[in-house]
């Protein structure tokens, strides 16, 4: 299957700007780009579609261009809310930028990363608007979603003029990387369709350049993909832990799963299709799940990364909390509750800092009906007491309650 068509299998492409589009990716080889604005310090899976789609391409053969918005960062672009975004410092944005020029690399290493402040600073006023200002009717602006939205409440100039200088990102890119593809989410249309009348602009009618956008992902519920209860699932390790990444596939629904697995993953459709009739006879097994966590983790983490949240996630599954060391109980229970201890604390006490029971009553039943674990252990002792000498690690006392529901007591 060539690379247009399996892009449209997997739900990848809401729509082009030409249909010749199409035969050239499958037959010539592209230099395309996509873009990340340095608003924050890390991506988040929302943003990861377009990434591993431009890892489809690279694959394909073609040539991949990230291009850091510094420039654009320090301006702010039309987010549709009802407010102007907060202006950043030339500092911060520069830091942001490094940051989301390594974790792209990680994912995409093939990928030649450019940043638009190095062009735009060296623009003075008259010039950008003689050469650039004058190719943009203001009708045509004003008509952008994301400009029209926001004409009752108010957007400054400054706003308004993000999507010009994102123009000439494109049209910079064509004259001097011969870049002749944008992609990115279907909220980028109007930008991409500003580049390319730039560029036909300033290089002539008959220019050719392209534009390919992305279906905007949604869960289930019509939420925002990419949120989990604890807010966005991020890029960066310290952000989310990698095996807080990982859980965030491991949860997905049965339905959703399986059509992230088309868009995320790098397998062929063809194991898709086994996957997805493994899934109909042994769903318990969460094939899907399994398969986008594991593959999309080591993408983005690495190997290692990988096979620690596995291990991780198998240890507390079957209750072999010995088998893990301090590191990975800290990463695989950092959103439980938790609680410290100076010296020591009975196991009462424990359930109770815990919230694992509400009444001291309730801890004893808990106890009496086998529902209590220690560091894997069963255990009924009222006045079984935790302490450093018994803790894993000198340091840590994981409780669990039931099948799930675990708390962490720090020594």
């Amino acid at each position: 299957m060539h690379v247009f068509e399996d892009l449209n299998a997997r739900n990848l492409v809401y729509t082009i700007t030409d249909e010749a589009l199409a035969t050239k990716l499958n037959t010539e080889s592209m230099t395309f780009y996509l873009g990340a604005d340095p608003t924050s310090d890390s991506l988040h899976v929302g943003h990861l579609l377009t990434l591993v789609t431009a890892k489809r391409l690279v694959n394909a053969g073609h040539k991949a261009i990230l291009l850091i918005g510094g420039g654009t960062g320090l301006i702010g672009d039309p987010s549709g809310k009802n407010e102007e975004r907060k202006l950043l410092e030339l500092k911060d944005v520069q830091h942001n930028s490094n940051a989301l020029a390594k974790q792209v690399q990680t994912i995409v290493p093939e990928a030649d990363v450019v940043n638009n402040y190095d062009w735009l600073k060296r623009y003075d006023m008259i010039t950008f608007l003689r050469d650039i200002g004058k190719h943009f009717g203001i009708n045509a602006m004003l008509a952008k979603d994301s400009v029209k939205s926001r004409l009752e409440a108010g957007i400054s100039f400054t706003e308004f003029s993000y999507q010009i200088i994102q123009a000439l990102d494109f049209a910079k890119l064509y004259k001097t990387k011969e870049c002749t593809l944008q992609i990115g989410g279907q909220d980028q249309w109007g930008n991409i369709t500003a580049g390319l009348e730039l560029i036909r602009r300033m290089h002539g009618s008959e220019s050719e350049a392209y534009g390919l956008v992305m279906p905007l992902i949604v869960k289930e519920d019509g939420t925002k993909f990419g949120k989990s209860e604890a807010g966005a699932v991020w890029l960066d390790k310290a952000k989310t832990s990698p095996y807080a990444f990982y859980q965030y596939w491991i949860n997905l629904s049965d339905k959703e799963a399986l059509e992230r697995l088309k868009q995320f993953s790098l397998i062929s459709l063809e194991a898709i299709e086994g996957i997805t009739r493994d899934m109909q006879s042994t769903p318990h097994l969460r094939h899907a799940q399994k398969q986008l966590a594991e593959e999309l983790t080591a993408m983005v983490h690495g190997d290692a990364a990988r096979a620690q949240v596995v291990r991780i996630t198998e240890a507390l599954f079957n209750s072999d909390i010995h088998t893990l060391s301090a590191e990975d109980i800290a990463m695989g229970l950092e959103d439980v509750p938790s609680a410290k201890a100076e010296t020591s604390m009975s196991l009462i006490d424990a359930l109770l800092a815990l919230k694992l029971a509400q009444s001291r009553r309730e801890a004893r039943t808990f106890l009496k009906n086998n529902a209590i674990e220690v560091n894997g252990t069963k255990q009924h002792d009222e006045q079984h007491l935790l302490s450093k000498d018994n803790a894993l690690h000198e340091k840590y006392h994981v409780i669990k309650r039931g099948k799930k529901r675990y708390g962490l007591l720090t020594m």
